[in-house]
């Protein structure tokens, strides 16, 4: 009978990668130690050096540019607005021209 998959958190993998980065151990040792497979490990390491640069993400950029979508998307939905209240004022004069 095959081996279940255990469900591994975030913190599990970050706290497995940031071991593999800090090279005090072999990834052997580490996959034995935390009874993971070696390649996961690898995988996991990759994918926090990879994101390592949204950790220091300027975070009022990002806010400024959620409002400015809002405002566009508000500005987007009051034109739908209109154009259905239009639309709906076309159909009922042409059903009259019948």
């Amino acid at each position: 009978m095959a081996k279940r998959r255990k469900p591994r958190g975030s913190d599990f993998k970050a706290k497995v990668a940031l071991s593999a980065l800090r090279e005090r151990k072999t990834v052997s040792e580490l996959a034995g130690e935390f009874e993971v497979h070696p390649t996961q490990i690898h995988q996991w390491k990759k994918q926090l050096v990879e994101g390592a640069a949204e950790v220091f993400q300027d975070g009022r950029r990002e806010r400024r540019k959620s409002t400015e979508d809002r405002a566009r998307v508000a500005e987007l939905y009051e034109q739908i607005g209109r154009l259905k209240m239009d639309l709906e004022w076309l159909k009922k004069k042409a059903s009259g021209l019948e």
